[in-house]
């Protein structure tokens, strides 16, 4: 499948796994200590505070979209205020949604993968694995230009030994509300808020309105603290 192969570099020769302290996890989402040494390996902590933030900084990522509706509130909100945030897309979704990915493109968003169907990537085969990342990477390639760097996996379950000749970064979380558990948006504020740090990646999806208001709530807060947000590449990079 043409441009899809965007390495020769491996996923599983990556070091990366970016997660700077354990999560919440529902049920199907395991934290660091309850995955077996196979899962957890290449998970690195993301990094502290540095010079070229001298403000504390968090990262907004959105899973499981893009939704034609929440997506584009999203998206409308985090532009008013100035935010760039990052999108784990699941490929399925992207047909019909197609102008919001260019959206996210052009409004300076990372996207990243979600895989095409929102599989747990470690209870299939390697080759089928590979296929659900690759699917997606076409996608969002044939869209934008350009391919994901970073995936993240349904339910947190990473397979290192992974290999698909596609150079990509797999990024997890820090705070995870269970946004998708709860229609409240205030609680699921409350949670964030209550648990966030500096150098935190938070998990919300933007399939749900409960969450896309309680995103833009968070910001507006987190705003109000002195934060700011950045996309996972400057979480990694600076």
């Amino acid at each position: 499948m043409a441009g899809i192969l965007c390495s020769a570099i491996c996923i599983a020769a990556l070091p990366y796994g970016i997660r700077k302290r354990p999560a919440a996890a529902p049920p199907e989402q395991k934290s660091a200590a309850q995955m077996n040494p196979g899962e957890q390996d290449g998970m690195a902590a993301a990094p502290e505070e540095t010079a070229s933030w001298p403000r504390p900084r968090v990262a907004l990522t959105f899973d499981d979209g893009p939704h034609p509706v929440y997506t584009k509130k999203l998206l409308d909100g985090l532009k008013r205020r100035g935010i760039r945030a990052t999108f784990f897309v699941v490929g399925e979704n992207i047909s019909g949604n197609e102008a919001l990915i260019r959206r996210m493109a052009g409004e300076g968003h990372v996207i990243g993968n979600h895989t095409y169907d929102h599989v747990k990537l470690s209870g299939i085969a390697d080759e089928e694995a590979c296929e659900e990342v690759r699917k997606t990477d076409a996608c969002i390639r044939e869209l934008t230009g350009s391919g994901t760097e970073f995936v993240r996996p349904p339910f947190g379950s990473w397979k290192k030994a992974l290999e698909c000749e596609m150079e990509m970064i797999p990024v997890l979380w820090d705070v995870d509300p269970l946004d998708w558990t709860t229609k409240n948006t205030g609680e699921v504020v409350r949670r964030v808020l209550s648990d966030v740090e500096p150098g935190d990646i938070i998990l919300l999806h933007d399939f749900y309105e409960s969450s896309v208001d309680a995103a833009l709530e968070i910001a507006d807060e987190l705003l109000k603290q002195g934060y700011e947000f950045a996309t996972v590449d400057e979480m990694i990079l600076l």
